[in-house]
């Protein structure tokens, strides 16, 4: 039997990788069903027959995917931890000045939360008792944090940032702010796009309140008065 000699011919896969991208395709299948179950019944709700039922599978089978509801809770935390740090760093493409990249980031982050609600419950808000993220998967969110630390610091030591705080309690504070208006966005206005309406829409007041109390200081002289 001749082979293929064009170049665009795709080659046939083994039964290894094969049966890796089946694995993989099934993966996939398992997470989204997941997510669609905690979007309909609540982050806690997780179940895992529910979730096989939706992908086909027996129940007993889905443990061959994820050992365990909390190793499929995990997986989910990875993933929300990632799509964030790809969201930030779209939000920031292109951007210099600090407190467009501040704005940048909070709108990002509230952005992430309408687009993915329960990865973001699941990964930000710790809805699921019990429920303790691996050491892999702390790892991942614990560099998306050094990250945002390390860029405070830079506008710090730049000195387009003067918060008198450390470089950590710094992005704490802001961390904070963004997680407090993206949470009663969320619970008030999740329809609406993200900064607009009562909570989303004080994004740029919450901005402007930073930079006029963190922002470089101006240090005037002004002449003397008249004999003195």
């Amino acid at each position: 039997m001749a082979t293929s000699t064009n170049p665009g011919a795709r080659r046939a896969l083994s039964p290894e990788e094969r049966r890796r991208r089946n694995r993989e395709e099934m993966t996939d299948a398992i997470l989204a069903a997941a997510r669609e179950v905690m979007r309909e019944e609540g982050v806690a709700a997780l179940n895992m027959h529910e979730v096989a039922r939706r992908v086909g599978l027996r129940t007993q089978s889905l443990y061959h995917y994820f050992s365990s509801k909390a190793a499929l809770y995990d997986a989910l935390f990875l993933l929300g931890t990632r799509l964030l740090a790809e969201q930030q760093d779209n939000a920031l493409q292109g951007k210099t000045d600090v407190w467009e990249r501040v704005q940048a980031a909070i709108e990002g982050y509230m952005g992430f939360a309408q687009q993915h609600p329960e990865l973001w419950r699941l990964t930000f808000e710790r809805p699921v008792p019990g429920f303790v993220p691996s050491e892999e998967s702390m790892e991942e969110s614990d560099r998306l944090l050094a990250t945002a630390r390390r860029q405070v610091a830079e506008a710090i030591e730049a000195g387009a940032m003067e918060p008198g705080l450390t470089p950590a309690e710094a992005t704490d504070f802001i961390n904070s702010l963004m997680h407090g208006l993206t949470a009663a966005h969320m619970a008030n206005e999740p329809h609406l796009p993200a900064g607009t309406g009562r909570f989303g829409g004080l994004l740029p007041a919450a901005v402007a309140f930073l930079r006029a109390a963190w922002g470089p200081r101006q240090h005037e002289s002004y002449p003397e008065e008249p004999g003195g």
